[in-house]
């Protein structure tokens, strides 16, 4: 929605010949006091919200891809944390089976001593 400025000179030119100029400040005034009401409408309804917790909601929201090449991106990188988690896994695996081994041996230096 672009308007040049000449448009915009014009469309006042003739509401400014139509309504006359203290008709035109009144509206002026009139329109400033309800976009500072809403702005504070606004800001006290922000002040309200709990976002941390909305933060939290729209994080485990997944994200619809917006194009294709979106689309490929999140496929990658999905692909990717499953690679990531199946490798800790696996190394967690690891870790669980070698300490009954480690406490074993830990056995049998105690025992041997």
């Amino acid at each position: 929605m672009g308007g040049h400025w000449l448009d915009i000179l014009i469309v006042a030119g003739i509401a400014l010949a139509l309504f006359g100029p203290k008709t035109l400040q009144s509206w002026a005034r009139s329109a400033g006091k309800g976009v500072a009401q809403a702005k504070d409408m606004k800001d006290k309804l922000m002040a309200d919200l709990p976002m941390e917790d909305i933060a939290k909601i729209t994080d485990s929201i997944p994200q619809v891809p917006l194009n294709s090449r979106h689309a490929v991106e999140m496929l990658l990188a999905s692909d990717k944390k499953d690679e990531e988690d199946e490798k800790k896994a696996k190394s967690s695996e690891q870790s669980s089976a070698k300490q009954p081994e480690e406490e074993k041996s830990q056995e049998t230096r105690v025992s041997e001593s």
